[in-house]
Protein backbone atom coordinates (compact mmCIF):
# COMPACT_ATOMS: atom_id res chain seq x y z
CA UNK A 1 0.00 0.00 0.00
CA UNK A 2 1.42 3.28 -0.82
CA UNK A 3 0.06 6.76 0.66
CA UNK A 4 0.21 10.13 -0.78
CA UNK A 5 0.66 13.33 1.11
CA UNK A 6 -2.73 14.14 1.46
CA UNK A 7 -3.87 10.70 2.54
CA UNK A 8 -1.26 10.11 4.70
CA UNK A 9 -1.89 13.37 6.32
CA UNK A 10 -5.48 12.38 6.81
CA UNK A 11 -4.84 9.11 8.45
CA UNK A 12 -2.77 10.99 11.46
CA UNK A 13 -5.70 10.39 13.88
CA UNK A 14 -5.77 6.40 13.51
CA UNK A 15 -1.92 6.32 13.03
CA UNK A 16 -1.88 8.10 16.64
CA UNK A 17 -4.58 5.43 17.55
CA UNK A 18 -2.47 2.55 16.25
CA UNK A 19 0.09 3.38 18.82
CA UNK A 20 -1.66 1.37 21.35
CA UNK A 21 -2.52 -1.80 19.45
CA UNK A 22 0.46 -2.21 16.24
CA UNK A 23 -0.85 -4.34 13.18
CA UNK A 24 1.49 -6.54 12.48
CA UNK A 25 2.92 -6.71 9.31
CA UNK A 26 4.67 -10.25 9.14
CA UNK A 27 7.15 -10.88 6.06
CA UNK A 28 5.93 -13.84 4.24
CA UNK A 29 9.34 -15.01 3.14
CA UNK A 30 9.50 -15.79 7.07
CA UNK A 31 12.16 -13.32 8.92
CA UNK A 32 11.37 -9.58 8.23
CA UNK A 33 14.21 -7.31 6.55
CA UNK A 34 15.38 -4.15 7.80
CA UNK A 35 17.54 -2.23 5.36
CA UNK A 36 18.84 0.80 6.71
CA UNK A 37 20.77 3.64 4.29
CA UNK A 38 23.64 5.47 6.35
CA UNK A 39 25.38 4.75 8.96
CA UNK A 40 25.76 7.89 11.18
CA UNK A 41 23.86 9.28 14.15
CA UNK A 42 20.56 8.66 12.49
CA UNK A 43 21.18 5.09 10.77
CA UNK A 44 23.94 3.40 13.08
CA UNK A 45 21.35 4.02 15.73
CA UNK A 46 18.41 2.97 14.34
CA UNK A 47 19.79 -0.44 12.84
CA UNK A 48 21.14 -1.22 16.38
CA UNK A 49 18.39 -0.92 18.39
CA UNK A 50 15.91 -2.53 15.88
CA UNK A 51 18.62 -5.53 16.02
CA UNK A 52 18.98 -5.03 19.74
CA UNK A 53 15.68 -5.20 20.94
CA UNK A 54 13.90 -7.56 18.20
CA UNK A 55 16.64 -10.03 19.70
CA UNK A 56 17.03 -11.62 16.19
CA UNK A 57 13.77 -11.57 15.02
CA UNK A 58 14.13 -8.89 12.02
CA UNK A 59 17.44 -9.01 9.92
CA UNK A 60 19.14 -5.71 9.43
CA UNK A 61 21.25 -4.86 6.72
CA UNK A 62 23.18 -1.42 7.27
CA UNK A 63 24.37 0.13 3.89
CA UNK A 64 27.15 2.57 4.23
CA UNK A 65 30.31 3.43 1.73
CA UNK A 66 32.37 4.71 4.59
CA UNK A 67 34.47 1.96 6.33
CA UNK A 68 35.30 4.86 8.67
CA UNK A 69 32.44 7.34 9.93
CA UNK A 70 33.75 10.21 10.71
CA UNK A 71 31.41 12.55 13.00
CA UNK A 72 30.29 16.31 11.89
CA UNK A 73 29.91 16.67 15.41
CA UNK A 74 33.01 17.71 17.45
CA UNK A 75 34.75 17.94 14.01
CA UNK A 76 35.33 21.95 14.46
CA UNK A 77 36.97 20.86 17.97
CA UNK A 78 39.28 19.17 15.44
CA UNK A 79 40.06 22.01 13.32
CA UNK A 80 40.71 24.03 16.64
CA UNK A 81 43.02 21.75 17.79
CA UNK A 82 41.10 20.02 21.42
CA UNK A 83 40.23 17.15 19.33
CA UNK A 84 42.79 14.78 17.19
CA UNK A 85 41.08 13.55 14.11
CA UNK A 86 41.11 9.85 15.14
CA UNK A 87 39.03 10.64 18.15
CA UNK A 88 35.57 11.22 15.83
CA UNK A 89 36.40 8.56 13.83
CA UNK A 90 34.26 5.64 14.03
CA UNK A 91 33.66 1.85 12.45
CA UNK A 92 30.81 -0.76 12.19
CA UNK A 93 32.61 -3.67 13.40
CA UNK A 94 30.93 -4.38 16.46
CA UNK A 95 27.65 -3.71 15.14
CA UNK A 96 28.36 -6.42 12.73
CA UNK A 97 29.83 -8.63 15.47
CA UNK A 98 27.81 -8.18 18.68
CA UNK A 99 24.14 -7.30 17.39
CA UNK A 100 24.56 -9.64 14.34
CA UNK A 101 23.67 -6.32 11.46
CA UNK A 102 24.78 -7.02 8.04
CA UNK A 103 27.10 -4.40 7.66
CA UNK A 104 27.54 -2.90 3.64
CA UNK A 105 29.93 -1.11 2.61
CA UNK A 106 28.69 0.04 -0.28
CA UNK A 107 26.77 3.11 -2.28
CA UNK A 108 22.75 2.48 -2.35
CA UNK A 109 21.94 3.81 -5.90
CA UNK A 110 18.21 2.88 -6.75
CA UNK A 111 14.98 2.14 -4.53
CA UNK A 112 12.20 0.69 -6.13
CA UNK A 113 9.29 1.26 -4.04
CA UNK A 114 7.04 -0.89 -6.19
CA UNK A 115 9.31 -4.23 -5.71
CA UNK A 116 10.53 -2.91 -2.15
CA UNK A 117 14.30 -3.14 -3.22
CA UNK A 118 17.63 -1.44 -3.04
CA UNK A 119 19.89 -1.31 -5.84
CA UNK A 120 23.69 -0.96 -5.16
CA UNK A 121 26.33 0.67 -7.18
CA UNK A 122 28.04 -3.14 -6.74
CA UNK A 123 24.81 -4.69 -8.47
CA UNK A 124 23.31 -6.35 -5.25
CA UNK A 125 19.67 -5.68 -5.11
CA UNK A 126 18.47 -5.98 -1.19
CA UNK A 127 14.96 -6.78 -0.70
CA UNK A 128 13.13 -4.87 2.68
CA UNK A 129 10.02 -4.66 4.68
CA UNK A 130 10.71 -1.56 5.86
CA UNK A 131 13.11 0.80 4.49
CA UNK A 132 15.09 3.68 6.56
CA UNK A 133 16.58 6.42 5.02
CA UNK A 134 19.27 8.15 7.02
CA UNK A 135 21.70 9.78 4.22
CA UNK A 136 22.51 13.38 5.77
CA UNK A 137 22.79 16.19 3.45
CA UNK A 138 23.88 16.81 -0.09
CA UNK A 139 24.55 20.79 -1.60
CA UNK A 140 22.51 22.55 -3.78
CA UNK A 141 23.85 22.84 -7.34
CA UNK A 142 24.59 26.31 -8.14
CA UNK A 143 24.25 27.81 -4.47
CA UNK A 144 27.08 29.84 -4.34
CA UNK A 145 28.30 30.94 -7.87
CA UNK A 146 31.42 29.98 -8.87
CA UNK A 147 31.43 26.84 -6.54
CA UNK A 148 30.59 23.39 -6.93
CA UNK A 149 31.74 20.17 -5.39
CA UNK A 150 34.80 19.47 -7.78
CA UNK A 151 35.99 23.15 -6.29
CA UNK A 152 36.08 21.15 -2.31
CA UNK A 153 39.49 20.61 -2.25
CA UNK A 154 40.30 24.36 -3.22
CA UNK A 155 37.52 25.67 -1.30
CA UNK A 156 36.80 22.76 1.03
CA UNK A 157 33.16 22.63 2.57
CA UNK A 158 34.08 20.91 5.56
CA UNK A 159 30.27 19.74 6.10
CA UNK A 160 30.97 16.06 5.45
CA UNK A 161 33.77 15.13 8.17
CA UNK A 162 37.34 13.46 7.64
CA UNK A 163 38.97 14.33 4.49
CA UNK A 164 37.59 17.85 3.98
CA UNK A 165 38.06 18.60 7.96
CA UNK A 166 42.05 17.50 7.56
CA UNK A 167 42.12 19.56 4.49
CA UNK A 168 40.80 23.09 5.73
CA UNK A 169 43.29 22.49 8.90
CA UNK A 170 45.83 22.27 6.88
CA UNK A 171 44.94 25.27 4.85
CA UNK A 172 44.33 27.38 8.34
CA UNK A 173 47.73 25.93 9.31
CA UNK A 174 49.73 27.39 6.10
CA UNK A 175 47.67 30.79 5.68
CA UNK A 176 50.30 33.71 5.39
CA UNK A 177 51.24 36.04 8.37
CA UNK A 178 48.25 38.28 8.58
CA UNK A 179 46.15 36.47 6.10
CA UNK A 180 42.40 36.64 5.50
CA UNK A 181 40.07 33.57 6.03
CA UNK A 182 36.70 33.66 4.57
CA UNK A 183 33.66 31.28 5.36
CA UNK A 184 30.46 31.50 3.49
CA UNK A 185 27.68 30.55 5.60
CA UNK A 186 24.70 28.82 4.17
CA UNK A 187 20.64 30.00 4.10
CA UNK A 188 18.62 27.98 6.43
CA UNK A 189 17.77 25.08 6.71
CA UNK A 190 20.92 23.44 7.08
CA UNK A 191 22.91 20.77 8.98
CA UNK A 192 23.55 21.95 13.04
CA UNK A 193 22.48 25.49 13.29
CA UNK A 194 25.22 27.06 15.60
CA UNK A 195 28.17 24.86 13.60
CA UNK A 196 29.21 27.63 11.28
CA UNK A 197 30.07 29.71 14.03
CA UNK A 198 31.10 27.60 16.59
CA UNK A 199 33.97 26.93 13.53
CA UNK A 200 34.86 30.65 13.71
CA UNK A 201 34.90 30.31 17.06
CA UNK A 202 37.87 27.14 16.37
CA UNK A 203 39.04 29.19 13.27
CA UNK A 204 39.61 32.05 15.48
CA UNK A 205 41.25 29.88 18.63
CA UNK A 206 43.18 28.00 16.23
CA UNK A 207 44.73 31.35 14.33
CA UNK A 208 44.95 33.24 17.64
CA UNK A 209 47.79 30.77 18.89
CA UNK A 210 49.58 30.83 15.62
CA UNK A 211 48.87 33.53 13.38
CA UNK A 212 47.27 36.49 15.81
CA UNK A 213 47.20 38.99 13.32
CA UNK A 214 45.11 36.82 10.46
CA UNK A 215 41.16 38.30 10.05
CA UNK A 216 38.07 36.34 9.62
CA UNK A 217 35.32 37.19 7.28
CA UNK A 218 32.26 35.84 7.31
CA UNK A 219 29.36 36.32 5.08
CA UNK A 220 26.06 35.05 5.79
CA UNK A 221 23.04 35.94 3.83
CA UNK A 222 20.89 35.32 6.71
CA UNK A 223 20.08 38.13 9.36
CA UNK A 224 20.43 36.23 12.28
CA UNK A 225 21.80 33.09 13.79
CA UNK A 226 21.41 30.45 16.55
CA UNK A 227 23.14 31.56 19.76
CA UNK A 228 23.69 34.90 18.17
CA UNK A 229 24.69 36.65 21.50
CA UNK A 230 27.01 33.97 23.05
CA UNK A 231 28.89 33.68 19.97
CA UNK A 232 29.20 37.73 19.78
CA UNK A 233 29.75 38.30 23.46
CA UNK A 234 32.73 35.21 23.20
CA UNK A 235 34.43 36.87 19.99
CA UNK A 236 34.60 40.33 21.72
CA UNK A 237 36.01 38.23 25.47
CA UNK A 238 38.47 36.23 23.36
CA UNK A 239 39.02 37.18 19.68
CA UNK A 240 38.60 41.44 19.72
CA UNK A 241 39.00 42.89 16.44
CA UNK A 242 40.06 39.35 14.50
CA UNK A 243 36.44 38.45 13.53
CA UNK A 244 33.97 40.53 10.97
CA UNK A 245 30.33 39.42 9.88
CA UNK A 246 28.50 40.71 6.82
CA UNK A 247 25.11 39.84 7.07
CA UNK A 248 22.19 40.80 4.33
CA UNK A 249 22.04 44.64 5.16
CA UNK A 250 25.46 44.77 3.24
CA UNK A 251 25.32 42.55 0.57
CA UNK A 252 26.01 38.52 2.75
CA UNK A 253 23.21 37.52 0.19
CA UNK A 254 24.76 38.28 -3.26
CA UNK A 255 28.02 36.55 -2.76
CA UNK A 256 30.09 34.57 -5.49
CA UNK A 257 33.80 32.90 -5.27
CA UNK A 258 36.74 32.32 -8.11
CA UNK A 259 38.43 28.98 -6.28
CA UNK A 260 41.44 29.50 -8.84
CA UNK A 261 41.87 33.46 -7.92
CA UNK A 262 41.17 32.77 -4.52
CA UNK A 263 38.35 35.51 -4.45
CA UNK A 264 34.66 36.09 -3.24
CA UNK A 265 32.77 39.19 -4.28
CA UNK A 266 30.30 40.31 -1.91
CA UNK A 267 27.85 42.34 -3.80
CA UNK A 268 29.90 43.62 -6.13
CA UNK A 269 33.35 44.14 -3.98
CA UNK A 270 36.06 41.23 -4.89
CA UNK A 271 37.87 40.74 -1.90
CA UNK A 272 41.59 38.89 -1.80
CA UNK A 273 41.10 35.65 0.74
CA UNK A 274 44.04 32.94 1.38
CA UNK A 275 41.51 30.04 2.70
CA UNK A 276 38.29 30.19 1.76
CA UNK A 277 35.38 27.69 3.65
CA UNK A 278 31.98 27.54 1.22
CA UNK A 279 29.34 26.24 3.12
CA UNK A 280 26.54 25.93 0.63
CA UNK A 281 22.80 25.54 0.59
CA UNK A 282 21.71 22.05 1.65
CA UNK A 283 19.22 19.04 0.77
CA UNK A 284 18.38 15.58 1.89
CA UNK A 285 20.78 13.46 0.80
CA UNK A 286 20.46 12.16 -3.04
CA UNK A 287 19.13 8.57 -2.37
CA UNK A 288 15.81 10.46 -0.84
CA UNK A 289 15.32 11.98 -4.53
CA UNK A 290 15.94 9.17 -5.78
CA UNK A 291 13.13 6.90 -4.26
CA UNK A 292 10.58 9.94 -4.90
CA UNK A 293 9.98 11.01 -1.47
CA UNK A 294 10.90 14.53 -1.10
CA UNK A 295 9.05 17.52 -1.32
CA UNK A 296 11.21 20.55 -2.32
CA UNK A 297 14.84 19.81 -0.50
CA UNK A 298 13.79 17.79 2.02
CA UNK A 299 11.79 14.69 2.76
CA UNK A 300 8.76 14.95 5.30
CA UNK A 301 8.00 12.57 7.44
CA UNK A 302 4.67 11.97 10.42
CA UNK A 303 6.47 12.68 13.77
CA UNK A 304 4.62 9.58 15.39
CA UNK A 305 6.85 7.31 13.19
CA UNK A 306 9.14 8.73 11.22
CA UNK A 307 7.57 7.73 8.21
CA UNK A 308 7.54 9.01 5.11
CA UNK A 309 4.33 10.96 4.20
CA UNK A 310 5.23 9.79 0.74
CA UNK A 311 4.96 5.92 1.74
CA UNK A 312 4.58 4.08 4.22
CA UNK A 313 7.26 1.44 3.85
CA UNK A 314 10.00 4.31 3.98
CA UNK A 315 11.10 5.90 6.93
CA UNK A 316 12.94 8.84 7.00
CA UNK A 317 15.76 10.12 10.14
CA UNK A 318 17.85 13.23 10.94
CA UNK A 319 19.11 16.03 8.55
CA UNK A 320 17.21 15.05 5.28
CA UNK A 321 14.07 15.46 6.71
CA UNK A 322 11.52 18.25 7.12
CA UNK A 323 9.55 17.25 10.30
CA UNK A 324 8.68 20.39 12.08
CA UNK A 325 10.65 22.27 15.16
CA UNK A 326 13.44 20.10 15.65
CA UNK A 327 16.84 21.43 14.45
CA UNK A 328 18.99 19.32 11.99
CA UNK A 329 21.58 17.73 14.12
CA UNK A 330 23.38 14.58 15.48
CA UNK A 331 21.56 14.32 18.65
CA UNK A 332 17.91 14.88 16.67
CA UNK A 333 19.14 12.05 14.80
CA UNK A 334 19.47 9.96 17.55
CA UNK A 335 16.15 10.58 19.01
CA UNK A 336 14.61 10.18 16.20
CA UNK A 337 16.06 6.69 15.23
CA UNK A 338 14.91 5.30 18.46
CA UNK A 339 11.13 6.33 17.54
CA UNK A 340 11.40 4.70 14.08
CA UNK A 341 13.16 2.07 15.61
CA UNK A 342 9.97 0.99 18.01
CA UNK A 343 7.79 1.88 15.39
CA UNK A 344 9.51 -0.30 12.79
CA UNK A 345 9.71 -2.81 15.46
CA UNK A 346 5.93 -2.69 16.28
CA UNK A 347 5.06 -2.81 12.70
CA UNK A 348 6.93 -6.25 11.77
CA UNK A 349 6.87 -7.95 15.34
CA UNK A 350 3.61 -6.52 16.89
CA UNK A 351 5.77 -5.25 19.86
CA UNK A 352 4.89 -2.11 21.79
CA UNK A 353 4.72 0.89 20.71
CA UNK A 354 4.86 4.18 23.11
CA UNK A 355 3.74 8.15 22.09
CA UNK A 356 6.91 9.61 20.44
CA UNK A 357 8.97 11.95 22.77
CA UNK A 358 12.38 13.60 21.18
CA UNK A 359 14.57 15.44 22.91
CA UNK A 360 17.45 17.90 21.12
CA UNK A 361 21.02 19.73 22.70
CA UNK A 362 23.50 21.16 20.44
CA UNK A 363 26.60 22.68 22.41
CA UNK A 364 29.43 25.15 20.93
CA UNK A 365 32.74 25.89 21.79
CA UNK A 366 34.25 29.26 21.99
CA UNK A 367 37.40 28.63 23.55
CA UNK A 368 38.98 26.60 25.91
CA UNK A 369 36.26 25.95 29.13
CA UNK A 370 34.01 28.35 27.41
CA UNK A 371 30.99 25.94 26.60
CA UNK A 372 27.25 26.83 25.56
CA UNK A 373 24.41 25.01 24.61
CA UNK A 374 20.87 24.92 23.37
CA UNK A 375 18.47 22.68 23.12
CA UNK A 376 14.55 21.35 23.83
CA UNK A 377 12.23 18.53 24.35
CA UNK A 378 9.24 17.85 21.61
CA UNK A 379 6.54 15.43 20.92
CA UNK A 380 4.74 14.16 18.04
CA UNK A 381 1.35 16.05 16.06
CA UNK A 382 -0.52 14.87 13.22
CA UNK A 383 1.07 17.96 11.74
CA UNK A 384 4.87 17.61 13.07
CA UNK A 385 7.27 17.07 15.97
CA UNK A 386 6.05 20.56 17.83
CA UNK A 387 8.06 21.74 20.26
CA UNK A 388 7.24 21.61 23.88
CA UNK A 389 9.95 23.94 25.83
CA UNK A 390 14.12 24.83 25.47
CA UNK A 391 16.62 26.30 27.54
CA UNK A 392 19.89 28.00 26.37
CA UNK A 393 23.26 29.56 28.23
CA UNK A 394 23.17 33.10 29.11
CA UNK A 395 26.00 35.66 28.34
CA UNK A 396 27.55 36.61 31.99
CA UNK A 397 27.76 33.01 33.05
CA UNK A 398 30.59 32.33 35.05
CA UNK A 399 33.52 30.40 34.15
CA UNK A 400 33.05 27.18 36.03
CA UNK A 401 29.64 26.68 34.43
CA UNK A 402 30.64 27.02 31.06
CA UNK A 403 33.70 24.75 32.23
CA UNK A 404 30.81 22.20 33.23
CA UNK A 405 29.07 22.47 29.85
CA UNK A 406 32.06 22.06 27.86
CA UNK A 407 32.69 19.18 30.31
CA UNK A 408 29.24 18.14 29.74
CA UNK A 409 28.98 18.09 26.21
CA UNK A 410 32.45 15.46 26.28
CA UNK A 411 30.45 13.19 27.93
CA UNK A 412 27.44 13.50 25.73
CA UNK A 413 30.08 12.40 22.31
CA UNK A 414 31.00 9.64 24.43
CA UNK A 415 27.86 8.16 25.18
CA UNK A 416 26.07 9.00 22.02
CA UNK A 417 29.49 7.20 19.87
CA UNK A 418 28.66 4.38 22.12
CA UNK A 419 24.64 4.74 21.16
CA UNK A 420 24.97 4.69 17.40
CA UNK A 421 28.19 2.32 17.15
CA UNK A 422 27.85 -0.16 20.32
Amino acid sequence: MKLNRRAFIGTGAAAAAALSAPHVRAASHGKPRVVVIGGGAGGATAARYIAKDSKGEIDVTLIEPTRMYYTCFFSNLYIGGFRELSSIGHSYGKLASDYGINVVHDWATGVDRDAKTVTLAGGAVLPYDRLILSPGIDFVDGAVPGWDVTAQNKMPHAYKAGSQSELLKAQLEAMPEGGTFAMIAPPNPYRCPPGPYERVSMVAHLLKAKNPTAKILIVDPKPKFSKQGLFEDGWNRHYGGMIERIGPDFGGDKVSVDPDAMTVTIDGAVEKVDVCNVIPAMKAGRICEIAGINEGNWAPVSGHTMQSRVDENIHVLGDATNQGDMPKSGFSANSQAKVAAMAVRGALTGSKVFPAKFSNTCWSLIDTDDGVKVGATYEATDEKIAKVDGFISQVGEDAELRQRTYEESVGWYAGITSDMFG
